[in-house]
Order: structure tokens, then C-alpha cells, then sequence
């Protein structure tokens, strides 16, 4: 029952207030049916309350409004309980936090006092020797050098026995020891990474190795999960590290310490098809401390180390782990404190010089590695917690399988192993493209999918090749090659793999350079926390090409991951992986990824490679040795200058090398891309799929030349040098078009010119300093640009074959579009109009500021509109 009472009563505080002179008290019943309708519709309409009342005649007693006031009231008391339980989370994260830099705090501080020690002994050995000898000879040097390596020998690993478990403890606790004064003590010199600072929301702490052997990589973060499920999840390797082909665990030993010793045999993946892939042969060693802290280390067993031999392996080169391994400590509140080493040797020598940067830098093995176990762990715990939510149906898991199944399959195109199937197609006398191919039917169609359905599935075949490339941020290309398929991709061969997913597949179609344009849609599925990974369905809109391929004329959808457009990271590596899909989109659908793949190269180890003269007797060799090498593009263009292939930039001592500085200079920004395209073919076809593959890659490397051109950062034109000017007789007259139009509607002269020849024209007008730049004008359809002069496409970041993707209502800001849209109906009568300045975003997001800009009508020779034009007057990245 409902007790009503004056506001008055002494006992008032037990009730809710219904006016301003009454309060009510709610009996459990009617507590229970207004909590059954709050988790069902947390803010009902003024009708739903009503119809509550009616249905529940417990509730006959309360009036509406107090109805009202209870829901208000139960919404609020819903978002303090939220946000209270959001403020203990960042009070433990940032609890846990604090002990973490402190922790590191003191690691720093023993650090600066070893290095002011060692730096007093250093200065006393040489103030010593200066005073006691003036022998400076070779020969003394030399002899003092031996005296102190008899007078502290190098201690000797003894042998282990191979079949003694004995001897494997021993090993694992000398790795132990060794990580532990990695993740935790002095035993390597770290520097924190550009970018990476600590914070509740951050990724953590994370440093590289500077003057240690091999490569390393360590980090520290914080994440809500407990460290049996983190241990878990850094174990399964292969479900974050997305350069790892396998994992086997060929014997398991337990210890007496409750702990256990693994030997494991792990396979890698070539980045690039310029290199051979490697293989690890570990010893494994899972125990917990007296902290209760979890620890996984691990390290290479050597004929050093002692311990069993690995499994042999003839198309890998083995590299070494050096002492690693994670450190998981439980957290006050839940959650753990995760230190993460890696430290690895990966033979840089036995690759080309030109890519050892790729197996020597830190900075990569951070991002590959390190990082990428702290970003799938954070995932998996937010994914837990509730935090991310997927729209479309599809479970984090199922999502997090299509990703690792498109890199997968990316990777096995570029690395093509033997054991997969994979075997080496004869080429057509140019050595510019590797083709493989593979007839297993399970490398396409699986297991759960019967070969009846495909009776004349041949094969799989692979068309691949690398380039390297200069002055391009990797970032920048793939987002680029991503929001500009049509700049690149041949409709017609997208066609083709599309029909792959059909029993009967359509006819061989020729890759058309240029090819023919379709738009995309790009409809997202899901992000990873960061945002450095995404994927989605593209949905490439169908066209035909004449009426007898009206059949083509669908629209075909594509699944796509994309990752590393990320353009602060630092040693990033951006990647664009993409495979054809039908409407149902299963879960177990098959993928044949194709794609590319960019990764950085050191600046400075690349400017001291390239003045090593021995570089090209080391090139040869590796040509002659390694069977799946690509020799790259090479394409005797203007382009071919800033698009370097790897060949070229061997030429050392050619008559048209250049001055070291300007070498030096020009090396700053200087990346290896991988492409790699992969189709089906039928038994009585594969001839002829092999040769359009071929052509169609070289077509995607020119494109792609085109586009590195295209996208350079504008401080570097003037080393690029003009954009090709157009000489086509539509250009000729659209410039003659334009000139006559602004000087008819404006009473100027839009420049000033000696000869009135179209040819004069059209190269006044594309050469002018302001952006100039044309849009159609139809009904019912937003402007599309067709024309920009060199200035215009360098302010918007594109090319003349891109520029007809671009809208002009997405590059003008809301006050643009609001000033265009209140001067358009004065351009349509008076021919022109004047806008003020403002603010505007090139293709690539990058925002640009103008002085004034001016709108006019180009008419034709009939004077008929033809197009509208503008000019962006004094324009300048922001």
C-alpha cells in the first residue's frame, strides 16, 4: 500500500516526494513491477506510463507524474553507479600505475649509477694508463688486451646432457635470471619509443634496445585480465603475432617447482618475397615466483646453450631468441601488471644489404611483437568487460578469425612454401614478376567445403613482387590506396576473383590500364582499441563494359583489413588485405587475400648501405640463390627517379649517380612495398590466368608509381619536379573554355597572355600558382571535380585519375558549403561570385586555409553551361 503523508512528518526521509506537499513510500511489489519495466524500457513515454498503470493495479494508487519522478530518479541513480564503478577503475588503474613508474623510476636510477661508475672507472684506467706506460703500439695494445682476457676468462657453458631433465632446469633458470634483469634491472640499455607515454588509457611503457646484440624490445602496461588467462592468451602466439606461421610443442617436462619446460619449434613469415623466412628453436620455461608472479621465459637452444637439436629445416634460416619471456603480476583489485622482453638475433647478414634494416631495427620488432601482444590482450579484456560492442550480429571472436584468416592468407601468397603446395611458374623472359602456383584444392576451398562443388577448380595462382620506394610515408600510401581503389584496381579483374566464389566462373578478362572506374562503399565491421587495425566490406558498384558483359554488371563485395595508417607510430608497418566475399558472408567462407604491404626502412642504415660498393657483387649472389626472389619493377619514366626499384639504387659508380649529400638527402623516407594478388584458375586456363596476372600486377606497380608521386609530402616538390601536363584536345578547349568564361563573366583576365593559342592556354592555366579547379554540375547529384590544374591536385593530395572520386561538398568545411550554397543562385545569374576565406580538407584529410576563392559558370562554344569552376586564392596546408 502506498502511505501519504504532510512534508512535515518527523519521519519524512523514508519517502519519495509526489507534490510539494505529499510524499509516497513504494511497497516491495510495486518496487518489483516498476524495476521489471525499467530494464526494459529505462525512459518510457508518457503513454507508457499510463498503460503501466492500467496493467498493474498495484500501481493504481500513484499518479502519473510520480511514476514520472520514479524513472528520473532510477536513471539517475543508474549513471552514478556507473560512473562510480568507472572512478574505481581508473583509481586502481592509476594505483597500479604509480607502483609501475615508480618501479621503473628506481630501475633508471640503478641504471644512471652503474653508468656513473662505470664511466669513473673508465676515466681511472685511462688516467692510469697514461701515467705508467707511453707504449702505444700495436703490439701492446694487443698484448694487454690478451693479459686481461687470461686474467678474466671468458666462462665456458658447460655441455648439457640432451637426455637430462636436470640439465634443461638448469638452462631454464639461467634464462630466468637473465630475463628478470631484463624486464626489471640494467641488463640492456633501454630508450623509452617516440610517442609512448605512460597513462590509464595508454598502451603502456614501452622502450628499445640501444648498443645490445640483436634486436630487443620491452614493455609494461596494465590490463584487466588475471594472469593465468593472460598467460594463456601469450602462449597461443599465433592468435596475435601475425608473422607467425606455427607453433609446435614437441615435448613438455615438468619441474619439481611446479613449474613446466616446453621445447618448442616455431616458423615465421617473410615480410617481403625478397628474403627467406625463419624458424626458432626454443626452450620454454613457465614457473611462478614468490610474489606469486607468473613468469614465461624463453631462449634459443645452441651448441653454446646445450640441450637437444632442433628439427631441421631447408627453406628457413634459423635465428635465435635471446633470454625473453613475459613477467604477469597480479594487481590489487583484479587485473595484472604485464612486463613484456623480446630479444632476438634474426642473422640481418644473410638477407640483401639493402633490407637488413627490416631484420636490425628495434623499432619494428616493438610493433610486430611487443606491442602487438599488449594491444591483443587489452582487446580480448575490453571485449570481456563489455566495452566494445560489434554491430552486425557477429561475434569479437568470429571478427578477430577473419582478420588472422585474411594475414594468413596474405602471407602464405608472399612467402609461397614448398610444404603448402606451392611450386615456381616459368616467366616470360622479364624477371619483373613472380608467379606461383599452388593445385591443392584445400588451399582454397577447405576442408568443410566439397571438391564436387568446384568440378573444375585448377588451382590457385599468385602473382607477386616487391619495389622499393621513396619519400612515401607507408601510413599515408595504404590509406591512399585504400580510399582510392579506382586509382589502381582493374573493375574487370575484381570481376574475375569475385567469380571465383561461383561454381562457373566467368571468362578471362584482360587487365585494362587505368582500368574502368567504379565507386566503393566502405561499410566498417569492426576496430581494434587504437584504432591501428580495422576491417570491413568494401561494396564495389557494378558496371559493364559493353553489352555482352551486361553479366558483370553486379555489385561485388570485398572483405578488407587494413592496418598501420597510423602515421605517428613509429616503425610501423601499414598494411591493405583484401579478399572477395559473396552476399551470405559466412563465418566459414573461403579467402583468397590479396594486397600490400609497405614497411619503413631505417634512414640511417639505408644511407650508409648504399655507399658500400661490395653491395652488388651481394646482390647477384642472392639472386642466384634464392628461388622465389622478385627482381622489381623498373619503369623507364620520369617517375622512375622517385619510385626507385631495389637495382637501380645498386648502380654505385655509374655516370649518373649522385653527390652523397644529395643521396643522403633524399633517403629519409625510403620503404619496401610487397604486392601480392592471388586468383583461381580452371585445369585447361591456368596459361592464361598466369599471363593476365602478370599483366595485371604490372599495370597495379605502375599505378602505384603514379600514386607515390602523387602523395609525396609537398615539401618535397621541388624535388619531384611538375606533374605531366595534358595534352588531349578535351584540355585544350576545356582551358580555352575557362579563360573566355572568367574574363566574360568578371570583366578580368584570368592571366596574361603573348599567344592566344590553346597551347599557351592550357599551360598558363596549369602551371598558374592558385588552385584552379573544375566540378560538374548535374541535377539531383552532388559536384563531382573532373579538371584541377598542378596547384589544384597538389592542394587537394591526388591525381587527375583520383580527382574524379572526390565530391567538392567533402572538401568544403561547414562554412564553405554554407557560403556556397548562399551564393550559388548569384554564380547561376550574374556568371560568378566571390567567397571569403576559409577552410577546406584535402583528399587525405589534411586541412587547407585560402585567402578568397572565386565561383564561375565555363560555358561551352554555345554558350550552354558547361561546368562550374573555382579558384583558391593563396592557399596553404594548415
Amino acid at each position: 500500500m502506498a502511505l501519504v503523508m504532510h512534508k512535515d512528518s518527523p519521519t519524512n526521509s523514508n519517502y519519495k516526494q509526489m507534490d510539494n506537499s505529499k510524499y509516497v513510500r513504494y511497497t516491495p511489489e510495486q518496487v518489483e513491477a516498476l524495476e521489471r519495466v525499467y530494464s526494459e524500457c529505462p525512459k518510457p513515454s508518457s503513454l507508457r506510463r499510463q498503460q503501466l498503470i492500467r496493467e498493474c493495479p498495484i500501481l493504481s494508487n500513484i499518479e502519473p507524474k510520480q511514476i514520472k519522478v520514479w524513472f528520473q530518479n532510477r536513471r539517475c541513480r543508474e549513471k552514478q553507479r556507473k560512473e562510480a564503478s568507472r572512478l574505481q577503475t581508473v583509481n586502481r588503474k592509476l594505483s597500479a600505475l604509480n607502483k609501475l613508474l615508480m618501479e621503473e623510476n628506481d630501475r633508471l636510477q640503478k641504471q644512471v649509477s652503474h653508468l656513473v661508475y662505470e664511466n669513473g672507472f673508465m676515466r681511472n684506467q685511462l688516467h692510469t694508463a697514461s701515467g705508467t706506460t707511453t707504449d702505444n703500439s700495436c703490439e701492446s695494445v694487443v698484448m694487454s688486451g690478451q693479459n686481461q682476457q687470461q686474467q678474466n676468462p671468458t666462462p665456458q657453458q658447460p655441455q648439457r646432457d640432451a637426455n637430462n631433465p636436470a640439465g634443461l632446469l638448469a638452462i631454464a633458470e639461467e634464462t630466468l635470471a637473465e630475463f628478470l634483469s631484463k624486464a626489471t634491472g640494467t641488463a640492456v640499455d633501454w630508450v623509452q619509443m617516440i610517442g609512448m607515454k605512460p597513462g590509464p588509457d595508454s598502451i603502456g611503457i614501452v622502450a628499445v634496445s640501444r648498443n645490445c646484440s640483436g634486436v630487443a624490445a620491452r614493455a609494461c602496461g596494465l590490463v584487466s585480465l588475471e594472469p593465468t588467462k593472460v598467460a594463456e592468451i601469450l602462449k597461443d602466439r599465433t592468435s596475435w603475432f601475425r608473422d607467425c606461421r606455427c607453433v609446435d610443442v614437441l615435448s613438455v617436462i615438468p619441474t619439481g617447482n611446479g613449474g613446466t619446460i616446453e621445447l618448442v619449434y616455431m616458423q615465421t613469415y617473410a615480410p617481403t618475397t625478397l628474403a627467406a623466412a625463419r624458424d626458432f628453436w626454443t626452450l620454454r620455461y613457465t614457473t611462478s615466483l614468490e610474489d606469486n608472479s607468473l613468469v614465461i621465459c624463453e631462449r634459443s637452444l645452441t651448441t653454446s646453450t646445450g640441450g637437444p637439436a632442433g628439427p631441421p629445416s631447408s627453406c628457413f634460416v634459423r635465428a635465435d631468441v635471446l633470454p625473453s619471456g613475459y613477467l604477469i603480476r597480479p594487481c590489487e583489485g583484479g587485473g595484472s601488471i604485464i612486463h613484456i622482453v623480446d630479444h632476438v638475433d634474426l642473422d640481418a647478414w644473410s638477407v640483401p644489404e639493402v633490407l637488413r634494416p627490416l631484420y636490425e631495427s628495434s623499432k619494428i620488432l616493438a610493433q610486430k611483437m611487443t606491442i602487438a601482444a599488449l594491444r591483443h590482450i587489452r582487446q580480448i579484456a575490453q571485449e570481456a568487460s563489455g566495452e566494445i560492442q560489434y554491430g552486425g550480429g557477429r561475434q569479437p571472436a568470429v571478427l578477430r578469425t577473419f582478420s588472422q584468416r585474411l594475414c594468413r592468407g596474405f602471407n602464405d601468397a608472399v612467402n609461397g612454401f614448398a610444404d603448402d603446395g606451392w611450386s615456381l611458374l616459368g616467366s616470360d623472359g622479364v624477371e619483373d614478376v613472380t608467379i606461383v602456383v599452388n593445385s591443392s584444392s584445400n588451399k582454397f576451398l577447405g576442408s568443410q567445403y566439397n571438391a564436387s562443388m568446384f568440378p573444375t577448380f585448377g588451382g590457385v595462382l599468385c602473382a607477386k613482387a616487391s619495389m622499393l620506394l621513396q619519400n612515401v610515408p607507408p601510413a599515408l600510401l595504404v590509406q591512399f590506396l585504400r580510399e582510392h581503389r579506382s586509382e589502381w584496381a582493374d573493375y574487370g579483374v575484381d570481376a574475375y576473383s569475385a567469380s571465383c566464389l561461383k561454381p562457373s566462373p566467368y571468362a578471362i578478362p584482360c587487365a585494362r590500364p587505368g582500368g574502368f572506374p567504379s565507386s566503393q562503399v566502405i561499410l566498417p565491421l569492426a576496430h581494434t582499441v587504437e584504432n591501428e587495425e580495422f576491417l570491413e566490406v568494401v561494396r564495389l558498384e557494378g558496371q559493364a563494359f559493353s553489352p555482352e558483359e551486361v553479366a558483370l554488371a553486379r555489385d561485388m563485395y570485398l572483405l578488407q583489413l587494413c592496418s598501420g595508417v597510423d602515421e605517428s607510430a613509429v616503425g610501423s608497418c601499414a598494411q591493405l588485405v583484401f579478399a572477395p566475399i559473396d552476399e551470405s558472408f559466412a563465418d566459414e567462407a573461403p579467402l583468397l587475400p590479396s594486397g600490400f604491404r609497405v614497411i619503413p626502412l631505417d634512414p640511417k642504415a639505408v644511407s650508409k648501405m648504399v655507399q658500400l660498393n661490395a653491395i652488388i657483387l651481394n646482390w647477384k649472389e642472392f639472386f642466384v640463390g634464392l628461388v622465389y626472389s622478385s627482381i622489381l619493377y623498373v619503369q623507364d619514366t620520369p617517375g622512375a627517379t622517385r619510385t626507385l626499384d631495389l637495382a637501380s639504387t645498386l648502380e654505385v659508380g655509374s655516370g649518373s649517380a649522385r653527390p652523397a649529400s644529395e643521396a643522403d638527402a633524399s633517403y629519409n623516407l625510403r620503404s619496401v612495398l610487397t604486392i601480392a594478388f592471388q586468383f583461381t584458375f580452371e585445369n585447361h586456363t591456368r596459361d592464361n590466368v598466369a599471363a593476365m596476372a602478370r599483366q595485371y600486377v604490372r599495370s597495379v606497380v605502375g599505378s602505384v608509381q603514379r600514386v607515390a608521386m602523387a602523395i609525396a609530402p609537398s615539401q618535397l616538390g621541388s624535388q619531384i619536379g611538375p606533374k605531366s601536363l595534358p595534352q588531349s584536345p578535351e584540355a585544350l578547349t576545356l582551358a580555352q573554355w575557362i579563360s573566355r568564361s572568367y574574363r566574360m563573366h568578371t570583366g578580368g583576365e584570368l592571366f596574361q597572355m603573348d599567344s592566344p593559342s590553346g597551347d599557351a592556354i592550357l599551360k598558363r592555366l596549369w602551371n598558374h600558382s592558385d588552385a584552379i579547379m573544375c566540378c560538374s554540375v548535374k541535377t539531383n547529384a552532388s559536384p563531382v571535380f573532373t579538371f584541377a590544374n598542378q596547384a589544384g591536385l597538389d592542394m587537394l593530395e591526388t591525381t587527375l585519375v583520383a580527382l574524379q572520386d572526390i565530391m567538392l561538398d567533402k572538401i568544403l568545411d561547414e562554412g564553405g558549403r554554407k557560403n556556397l550554397c548562399s551564393e550559388f543562385s548569384k554564380i547561376m545569374q550574374q556568371g560568378f561570385a566571390y567567397l571569403p576565406a576559409g577552410i577546406c580538407v584535402s583528399s587525405m584529410g589534411r586541412p587547407v586555409s585560402y585567402e578568397q576563392a572565386v565561383a564561375w559558370k565555363v560555358l561551352n562554344d554555345e554558350d550552354s553551361n558547361h561546368c562550374l569552376a573555382f579558384m583558391f586564392m593563396n592557399w596553404s596546408f594548415v
